[in-house]
């Protein structure tokens, strides 16, 4: 992987295929890795470059007050490349959305999914169930406890592990894990600052911005990501994707490339088969 230098830190990232630049923004506490098969996807008519979030994989622990917007901009503005379609799964789609807003000569066209801005909200009874063990298994450091709490996340309300595939859970977790060991730091990690004001900030963004949200995903994760699509002044709509929860793109990648073509297709860029 390259790497770029920043204050207080750096960003590793990898890097293929040539033409019009689409960032890929993976979701909290995993890496970029979750993007290997759109990385081989997505190279074969874009350049695609998926960054480890900072605190994330090769990337380097954050310990003091950062902006995931402000590296994102970093990094697109190190190419000078954009400005970029930002494609992002949770906290990627906030990383992505916050971008657009704070950053807008960046960013040419967004995909988000499983949530809306930085500053995120949580109401549904499972979702502050889940919260709560993700606290107390914080509180008590207990790896293992926050793990279990983080992969029921991705399997959803109505799931448990064992209706998703072995295979897609031993990935995540094993991104957990290395998160866990790699920058889980005492006295503690420095949470990335949110954009301040960011949901009545949405109609600012002029680019068009498409949802997708898992069937099986969070009603919260779904409310956010319909909500921050019907904001923005160019929403393209939110698609769902059956038979997967908060990571439609391991659990239905056949489906998401579809989707996603068609919006970078909308975009101008035309799908290998189209050529």
């Amino acid at each position: 992987m390259e790497r770029i230098d920043l204050p207080g830190g750096h960003l590793a990232y990898t890097e293929a295929g040539s033409g019009e630049l689409v960032v890929l923004l993976h979701a909290g506490f995993v890496d970029h890795t979750m993007w290997e098969r759109e990385i081989t996807h997505l190279a074969r008519r874009c350049r695609v470059v998926a960054p480890d979030a900072r605190t994330h994989g090769l990337s380097s622990t954050a310990i003091a007050p950062f902006r995931h917007c402000d590296d994102v901009a970093a990094l697109i503005r190190h190419f000078d490349a954009g400005p970029a379609i930002l494609v992002g799964i949770s906290m990627g789609a906030s990383a992505a959305l916050d971008t657009a807003i704070e950053h807008p000569d960046c960013v040419r066209g967004v995909v988000i999914s499983g949530a809306g801005t930085g500053e995120l909200t949580f109401e549904d009874p499972w979702s502050l169930k889940i919260l709560g063990r993700l606290e107390r298994a914080i509180a008590e450091m207990d790896a293992a406890a926050w793990i279990e709490a983080e992969l029921d996340f991705a399997a959803g309300p109505r799931r448990n592990l064992g209706a998703m595939d072995s295979g897609i859970v031993a990935r995540l977790r094993a991104m957990h894990e290395h998160f866990a060991s790699t920058h889980v730091v005492v006295p503690g990690v420095t949470p990335p600052t949110p954009v301040a004001e960011s949901w009545s900030r949405l109609v600012e963004v002029t680019v068009p911005v498409l949802g997708i949200v898992g069937e099986e995903d969070s009603a919260d994760h779904h409310r956010m990501t319909h909500s921050a699509v019907n904001t923005v002044r160019d929403g393209r709509g939110v698609a769902t994707i059956a038979g997967a929860g908060h990571y439609p793109n391991l659990e239905r990648p056949e489906e998401w490339a579809r989707i996603v073509d068609g919006f970078l297709a909308d975009l101008g860029i035309p799908s290998p088969a189209a050529e």
